[in-house]
């Protein structure tokens, strides 16, 4: 039996951004890709949904106190040097 870390009640929901999706969020900002927060390939969650390096991600948190937050990460395959 293999543990899913996406079932793990302190995992937030991850997704993949369609293309078009990030062209609108890239464009909503005004921002390039590259200016996006970035997340590892070696992640967990990025290995369990089969996100590839470029691709970017919506993260929503739940939050009692915050409501819903999301955020956007861009998955690289090593950190900034």
């Amino acid at each position: 039996m293999k543990f899913d870390i996406l079932k793990h009640k302190l995992v937030p929901h991850h997704e993949i951004l369609k293309e078009k999706e990030v062209e609108k969020l890239l464009r909503t900002y005004n921002i390039r890709k590259e200016n996006l927060p970035r997340i590892l390939t070696t992640d967990p969650v990025v290995q369990a949904i089969g996100a590839k390096e470029g691709d970017v991600i919506k993260i929503v948190r739940e939050s009692p106190t915050a409501g819903t937050s999301v955020a956007y990460r861009l998955v690289v395959s090593k950190g900034i040097e």
